[in-house]
């Protein structure tokens, strides 16, 4: 069992620079993606609403859904309410990530063109896309209660850890392999 300590960071870099350590930490032997992604969204959810005092909703994975014939993502692990089961590529803030393979920092979801509102109490949201070799496997999407509850400093850890997490995982399952 890993033990992982309680964040002591004081700002959100040094949260982040902990977070990775952690991330890297729990996926040492173990190439499962559904358990190193349930691990890490619990992690991820923990952490920011303890080190940020941001009402974070919800923390959490889409996964490409090989079975589809159009590009979709599918609810994998993740902390907070229920939420939608299923995305297509393109729509919403989760569906543009992963269409556009970039990361979708919105401050006002409101403002987006298409927000997919699966929890009425979101406001904000970050979502970046899982990128293996050039191609969008899933996303790591958060939701915050509050407008502008992510910034650029969110941007560069999320996109550090989700490097990391595509790099410890087998993804044949998600690749249809």
């Amino acid at each position: 069992m890993v033990n992982v300590p309680t964040s002591t960071a004081s700002s959100k870099e040094e949260f982040y620079s902990e977070l990775k350590e952690q991330i890297e930490a729990i996926v040492v032997g173990q190439r499962n993606w559904v358990t190193n992604l349930a691990n890490a969204s619990a992690l991820i959810y923990h952490g920011l609403r303890q080190v940020t005092a941001k009402p974070i909703n919800w923390a959490g994975f889409y996964l490409l859904d090989p079975t589809q014939a159009t590009p979709s993502l599918i609810l994998g692990p993740f902390q907070g309410k229920v939420a939608c089961t299923e995305i297509r590529f393109g729509r919403g803030v989760c569906g543009t990530a992963a269409q556009q393979n970039k990361t979708q920092l919105v401050k006002d979801v409101h403002s987006f063109p298409g927000h997919i509102a699966c929890d009425s109490a979101s406001n904000s949201e970050i979502v970046v896309p899982l990128d293996l070799n050039g191609r969008v496997i899933g996303v790591l999407d958060l939701d915050c209660e509050v407008v502008e509850g992510f910034d650029e400093v969110d941007q560069e850890g999320l996109e550090a850890v989700a490097k990391i997490l595509v790099e410890a995982c087998d993804w044949r399952s998600i690749l249809g392999a």
